[in-house]
């Protein structure tokens, strides 16, 4: 039978192209019915990815996968611009708690339902600890396409920041007792908490001492050019020596992104670069990951999807505001938090990905995967909207 398949006759530069133009005009598509670009990015992945035109494929994502690192880093390093000693002084105690209850949140009433349905501990809490990942790239370029300030944007840049640490833990936790179930593996301490922790602190300090070495180059620097290119320069190396150590390139980049805006005088000339430099390069990351998700896998998800999909978005909306009343934020973030953290794109994928190397040979990594990919070609629409939505209602947005 005739098969035509257009990605066979692409290069990278021309999948890249195509992907940013395309979903530059799905942007601005999407920007007269007043939803968020980032919708339409995602859309357009849809239309020229494996669901649609096949323009891109699963080795063109593959092979361009590096533009995604590079994106995560800056939204992660931008994430930390934010994240000033002064607002952590304020906010930081509401900021935790916050990202505390709403991980946990989702992870225990997505284990519990699927257990619920399933009766298998092993995969329940393996759904549960993806489930508790949120992804920031999403919340940031909403946030950032509507100019937002104020308490609840800074309580969300920070839930959103410190989110992946908690997800780790979580995951490393969970993944130790399902072995014990599925692989018939000894939990030890190693893996269930200094494994975890030691990528964490490593990531974080990491990032710290690459910022300090940034803010010296920034100071010898004659031109605000030059300055771009020493940021853009650290947040690849940031990345790079992450992937490389097998550490976390969101808290590295974050950690980045913060000693520089506590410690450098020429952190906003960065800053305003960079918002400059990154939306063709975030745009591409989003065009990217929508066009891997494949519409095929939605009839598939069946009931443990639906409540995977569910009580996701219930732990995460009531945990986070639980976790706000406790810390007694503002009345803006009780009301409002959680809304903004149902993304999960991203993290949550890697987490898949991971899944399905630890548990190769078993039903899991295929399961985990066609559920987080199914359920996320409808938390990349809806996630975007419901940021928009209570940035608006909390008044905050100025865009």
């Amino acid at each position: 039978m005739f098969s035509f398949n257009l990605a066979t006759y692409m290069n990278p530069f021309m999948s890249i192209s195509i992907a940013l133009i395309v979903g530059i005009l799905f942007g601005q598509l999407v920007n007269k019915f007043k939803i968020p670009a980032v919708a339409g990015y995602i859309i357009a992945g849809l239309i020229i990815g494996i669901s649609g035109l096949k323009i891109i494929d699963d080795n063109m994502i593959e092979t361009v996968s590096f533009i995604s690192d590079f994106a995560l880093g800056i939204v992660a390093f931008n994430i930390g611009s934010e994240l000033k000693f002064s607002k952590v002084k304020k906010l930081g105690k509401s900021i935790f708690t916050i990202a505390l209850f709403e991980a946990f949140g989702a992870f225990l009433l997505v284990s519990l339902s699927t257990y619920f349905l399933i009766r298998d501990i092993g995969i329940a809490i393996i759904l549960g600890a993806v489930s508790s990942a949120t992804a920031p790239a999403a919340t940031v370029m909403v946030l950032k396409e509507y100019k937002s300030k104020g308490d609840l944007t800074s309580t969300l840049l920070g839930v959103v920041a410190v989110d992946d640490g908690i997800c780790l833990i979580i995951y490393a936790l969970a993944s130790s007792i399902a072995k014990v179930f599925i692989l018939n593996e000894h939990i030890t301490a190693y893996k269930v908490v200094f494994h975890p922790v030691i990528e964490i602190v490593f990531s974080i300090v990491s990032g710290g001492l690459l910022g300090i070495m940034l803010s010296f180059f920034m100071s010898k620097a004659k031109k605000n050019s030059e300055i771009l290119s020493f940021c853009i320069g650290f947040i690849i190396l940031c990345v790079g020596i992450a992937l490389k150590f097998k550490l976390s390139p969101l808290l590295c980049a974050m950690s980045l992104g913060i000693l520089v805006a506590n410690v450098s005088n020429k952190s906003r000339i960065v800053f305003d670069g960079l918002e400059k430099f990154s939306p063709p390069v975030i745009g591409v990351f989003f065009v990217m990951a929508g066009s891997r998700l494949d519409i095929s896998l939605l009839p598939k998800i069946g009931t443990i999807g639906v409540f995977y999909l569910v009580f996701r978005i219930i732990g995460k909306v009531f945990g986070a505001s639980f976790g706000a009343r406790l810390s007694k934020s503002p009345e803006n973030v009780k009301k409002y938090i959680g809304y903004g953290l149902l993304s999960q794109v991203g993290v949550a994928v890697g987490l898949a990905i991971i899944v399905s190397k630890e548990f190769a040979g078993t039903d899991l990594g295929s399961m985990v995967i066609t559920i987080l990919l199914a359920t996320t070609i409808i938390t990349e629409i809806i996630g975007p909207i419901a940021t928009k939505t209570v940035i608006l209602k909390s008044g905050e947005a100025k865009n």
